[in-house]
C-alpha cells in the first residue's frame, strides 16, 4: 500500500506549492501541472483556491 500524503511543496513553488506539490505526487513534471492549469483557467483557479487552502505543508526538517 501506497502512503503518499498529498502536501503542498515548499521546495518547487512558484506562489503557493500546490502545482508543486501535485507534481511529486503523482510523479511528474511541476512544469506541467503548470501548463495544465494555465491552459484551463477559469476552472483549475477555483480547484486552485481550494487546494491552497485545504492542502498542509510539506514538513519542514531542521
Amino acid at each position: 500500500m501506497n502512503n503518499k500524503k498529498l502536501l503542498r511543496s515548499t521546495k518547487n513553488r512558484s506562489i503557493l506549492g500546490v502545482c508543486g506539490g501535485l507534481a511529486d505526487f503523482f510523479g511528474i513534471s511541476p512544469l506541467g501541472v503548470r501548463l495544465i492549469f494555465i491552459f484551463t483557467m477559469p476552472l483549475s483557479l477555483i480547484i486552485y483556491i481550494i487546494l491552497a487552502n485545504s492542502i498542509d505543508d510539506t514538513p519542514c526538517s531542521l
